[in-house]
C-alpha cells in the first residue's frame, strides 16, 4: 500500500503539506499540483477512516446556528457544506433557537462524538467552547465572534453596515430614523445599533435616540412588536434601520396594520427579506454575504484540521447597501 511518505517524497514536499492538501487546507497552487500529481501517479488512496480514528476524530464537522428557519443561516450553511464536502467531510447541522443551554448541549455532543471541528454562530456573548479548545478541536466562530475564546472568526463589518443603512435614510430626506436591533447580549445587534447611533448622532444629535431604539429577538414577532411600539410614540419615527431580515418582515406587518407603507415610511434592512411576496417596495437592503461567510469559515476550519497552528485570525467581510 502506498503511504503518505511516498507521496511526499515523489512530490518533493513535506508530509504535512501532503496532509494539508488531502484535508482541503490552503497551500500554494504549485504544492497542490505536485501533491495531486504524485498521488495520481502512485495510485494513492488516503485511508481517511484509519487516519481519523488514530487521531480520535470523525470525518464530521459540526455547524451550530441559532435559527435554521432564517434564510440567512440556510445560505451560510450551504457555503459551509460546499467547502466541507469538497474536502471529504460531512456536516451535521444543529439549531439552537438562540438558546445558550441548547447550544451547550450541542457543543458537548461535538466533544463526545470526536467531531473534527465546529463552526459556531454563538447564541450570546457567554458561549463557551472551552472543552473543544482544551482538546485541540478546531473552532471557528461565524457571523458573531467569541469574546471568551481565542479562536478564528468570520464576520461582516456590522458597525459600518449599520451606519451605511442609517445614512441612506437620512440622505433620502427622513429625519427621525429609529433602530430595531437584536438581543442586547448578541454582538451583531450591538454593532449594528452602534453604526445607526453614530449616523443618527451626526444628523440629529444625541437627544431622543434612546426613545427610537428597540431591542427584539431577531424573529418576525419581535420586529412586529418593536415597530408597533415605535409607531405609538407621541413623536414617532418616519424611518427605521432593522437589524435582520425576519424582524423586517414583522416591522412591515406593523406598518401595514397602521396604514403605512414604504417608501412613505423609510426602511433599511440587514439581509434580503425572507418572503418573496414582500418584494423590495422601495426598501433599502444591506447585503450580508451569507454564503461567503460560510465558505470562509469552512476554509479556516479545514486549515486548522489540516495542521495550521498560526495565531487566531479574524476575517471581516463587507456588508454593502444594494442600490
Amino acid at each position: 500500500m502506498v503511504t503518505i511518505y511516498e507521496v511526499a517524497a515523489r512530490a518533493g514536499v513535506s508530509t504535512s503539506t501532503v496532509s494539508r492538501v488531502l484535508n482541503g487546507a490552503r497551500v500554494s497552487a504549485e504544492s497542490e499540483r505536485l501533491v495531486r500529481a504524485a498521488a495520481e501517479a502512485l495510485a494513492f488512496t488516503p485511508n481517511r477512516t484509519a487516519s481519523r480514528l488514530r487521531g480520535r476524530r470523525s470525518a464530521v464537522i459540526g455547524l451550530i446556528i441559532p435559527d435554521i428557519e432564517n434564510p440567512f443561516f440556510t445560505a451560510l450553511a450551504r457555503g459551509v457544506e460546499n467547502r466541507a464536502s469538497a474536502a471529504g467531510y460531512s456536516v451535521v447541522l444543529c439549531n439552537t433557537d438562540e438558546d445558550p443551554d441548547r447550544e451547550a448541549t450541542y457543543l458537548d455532543i461535538a466533544v463526545a462524538e470526536h467531531m473534527a471541528g465546529v463552526i459556531l454562530a454563538p447564541a450570546d456573548d457567554a458561549s463557551d467552547v472551552g472543552r473543544l479548545v482544551s482538546q485541540r478541536r478546531p473552532v471557528v466562530a461565524v457571523d458573531r465572534s467569541l469574546a471568551r475564546a481565542d479562536v478564528d472568526a468570520v464576520t461582516v463589518d456590522n458597525r459600518a453596515g449599520g451606519r451605511s443603512a442609517a445614512e441612506s435614510l437620512f440622505a433620502a430626506g427622513y429625519s427621525r430614523v429609529a433602530c430595531i436591533t437584536g438581543p442586547v447580549s448578541v454582538e451583531t445587534a450591538q454593532l449594528r445599533m452602534a453604526g445607526w447611533r453614530q449616523a443618527a448622532t451626526r444628523h440629529t444629535g444625541s437627544a431622543y435616540l434612546d426613545d427610537l431604539l428597540r431591542y427584539a429577538d431577531y424573529r418576525v414577532e419581535g420586529g412586529r412588536q418593536a415597530m408597533a411600539e415605535l409607531l405609538r410614540l407621541p413623536d414617532p419615527p418616519d424611518a427605521a434601520v432593522v437589524a435582520n431580515n425576519l424582524m423586517a418582515a414583522g416591522a412591515l406587518d406593523a406598518l401595514h396594520d397602521a396604514g403605512l407603507d414604504t417608501p412613505g415610511f423609510g426602511l433599511a434592512v440587514f439581509g434580503d427579506l425572507p418572503f418573496a411576496s414582500f418584494g423590495r417596495r422601495g426598501i433599502r437592503v444591506v447585503d450580508v454575504p451569507a454564503r461567503a461567510l460560510g465558505e470562509a469559515a469552512a476554509t479556516l476550519l479545514l486549515e486548522r484540521i489540516g495542521g495550521d497552528t498560526s495565531p487566531a485570525k479574524t476575517v471581516v467581510l463587507r456588508a454593502m447597501e444594494q442600490k
